[in-house]
């Protein structure tokens, strides 16, 4: 069984259009793009158990350990004609890239190889939809008010009020 480094093939593995990574020589390891980066690059293990994550910040370097488990699953995200998979986690910083490719039957059988290999559910195609429209907030003087102050209701008077028209003040001294 090979291993998978950088060294191998005419391109780093990280690069756009060259990312082919084989689930069945795992592990493997690689260089992925990373915006927050130094230098724009991180490295990445990938082992059946856990991702590790290499990277340094601020000349500060680091390396993250994240439990496979710990990720939501394998998604494909759409460019125009490229489709990348990617290994999706609950902080974006933390999602994995793993293969990309132009062909769609080539992405959905590596997809489902993947998906079996790590135990990891298909989820579905991140395509950009609309907005979801603003929730309603229950009432703005709710934050002002106690609950049971704002669900009462103003009781009905039992003797009319009094009206003095045509007086000019109403004075009452001791």
């Amino acid at each position: 069984m090979r291993r998978q480094t950088t060294a191998g093939g005419s391109h780093p593995a990280g690069s756009s259009r060259a990312l082919r990574l084989d689930p069945l020589t795992l592990p493997i390891r690689y260089d992925a793009h990373d915006i927050r980066a130094d230098g724009g690059i991180r490295q990445i293990e990938l082992h059946r158990e856990r991702v590790i994550l290499h990277r340094a910040v601020a000349g500060m370097r680091m390396a993250i350990k994240v439990q496979v488990s710990d990720f939501r699953g394998i998604i494909c995200r759409g460019l125009d004609d490229v489709r990348m998979l990617m290994l999706v986690h609950r902080d974006p910083s933390l999602s994995v890239p793993l293969y990309i490719s132009e062909d769609s039957d080539e992405i959905e059988r590596v997809r489902a190889l993947w998906s079996e290999i790590l135990s990891l559910p298909l989820l579905p195609d991140d395509t950009p939809r609309l907005p979801a429209p603003r929730r309603r907030r229950r009432c703005v003087i709710s934050h002002r008010r106690p609950r049971f102050l704002v669900r009462r209701r103003v009781g009905a008077l039992l003797e009319p009020a009094r009206c003095y028209a045509g007086e000019r003040e109403i004075i009452a001294r001791t």
